[in-house]
C-alpha cells in the first residue's frame, strides 16, 4: 500500500451554522493526482480549504504526514504543502520573479535574506514552469494562463511534497486550460509532487487524475480510478445526466460526453 501523505478523518465543516460537509473520510496517497469533483455547492472548495488549514472544521481532523495540521507550525506545513486558491488578487503589481520568491519564505529565518539555495530554487521554479522569458514582467501584464503558471512557480518554489489547487483552470481559454493541466501532470510525474485539485471539467479530471473523489450531498459519494467510475455510471448518477463514454483515438483514454439532463 502506498504511503498516506494527507488524511481526513470524520471532517464536518461549513460556514455560519450552515454545514457543507458532514463526516468526510479521505486518504491521499503519496505521488498520485486526485481530482475532487461534484455538483455545484457540494463542498469541493470547502474540502480543499479544510485540508489546507484555511478553514477550521467543526469536527474531525486533518493529518499531514501523520501530524495534526492544525497543531503543526505554519512554516513546517508550508514546507510540505503548497496551496493555490481561486483568487490571486493583491499580487498584481509585482514581477513574476518577486512572486516566485515568496515561495521561499517557509524555508527562511525571518531576519535572513535570500541565499544561493533560494536563488537556485527560484531559478528552477521559473524555468520549470516556462516563465524564464517573463520573469521580470509585472503580474498584471500577463495573460490568464501566464498568471496561473507564475502562481504555480511560486507554489513549487516551496519545494512541497503535496500541492492543493482549487479550480486551477477557471476563466482560462481551452489552450491555456490544457497548458496548465499538462504542467500539473508533468510536475507530478517528474518531480513526484502529490496533487489534489478541484475541477469542473469532467474530461480534465478523467484524463489527468489517478483517482477521482466524487462529492454529493455533504459527503463523499464514491472514490476510485476514472475508468471505474465511468464504467459504473457514477458520474451520470451524481450529475443527473445521460452520457456516452467515448474513447480517444490517440491514447485510448475515456471521454465523458454528457448528452442530456435526466428527467
Amino acid at each position: 500500500m502506498e504511503k498516506i501523505i494527507l488524511s481526513v478523518k470524520g471532517l464536518c465543516a461549513g460556514y455560519r451554522n450552515r454545514r457543507i460537509l458532514d463526516g468526510i473520510d479521505l486518504d491521499i496517497q503519496r505521488g498520485k493526482v486526485y481530482s475532487i469533483i461534484g455538483p455545484n455547492g457540494c463542498g469541493k472548495t470547502t474540502l480543499i480549504r479544510a485540508m489546507s488549514r484555511n478553514l477550521r472544521p467543526e469536527r474531525g481532523e486533518v493529518f499531514l504526514d501523520g501530524s495534526d495540521i492544525f497543531r503543526t507550525n505554519t512554516k513546517l506545513v508550508a514546507r510540505k504543502m503548497a496551496v493555490l486558491g481561486q483568487s490571486d488578487s493583491g499580487m498584481s503589481d509585482i514581477t513574476v520573479r518577486t512572486l516566485v520568491e515568496y515561495g521561499r519564505y517557509a524555508h527562511k529565518k525571518w531576519w535572513a535574506g535570500s541565499d544561493k539555495e533560494d536563488t537556485r530554487v527560484v531559478d528552477w521554479a521559473i524555468e520549470r514552469t516556462g516563465m524564464s522569458q517573463l520573469q521580470n514582467r509585472k503580474i498584471n501584464a500577463l495573460s490568464g494562463g501566464e498568471r496561473q503558471r507564475a502562481r504555480i512557480a511560486m507554489a513549487i518554489a516551496q519545494k512541497p511534497e503535496i500541492m492543493l489547487l482549487d479550480e486551477p483552470t477557471t476563466y482560462l481559454d481551452i489552450a491555456h486550460q490544457l497548458e496548465i493541466m499538462e504542467l500539473v501532470s508533468t510536475l507530478n510525474r517528474e518531480e513526484g509532487i502529490t496533487v489534489v485539485m478541484v475541477l469542473h471539467d469532467m474530461n480534465h479530471a478523467v484524463r489527468y487524475s489517478d483517482e477521482l473523489v466524487l462529492l454529493d450531498d455533504k459527503k463523499i459519494y464514491t472514490t476510485g480510478r476514472p475508468n471505474e467510475l465511468l464504467e459504473n455510471r457514477e458520474l451520470e448518477k451524481v450529475f443527473g445526466v445521460d452520457a456516452e463514454i467515448l474513447t480517444d483515438s490517440e491514447d485510448n483514454s475515456p471521454i465523458f460526453y454528457a448528452k442530456r439532463v435526466r428527467r
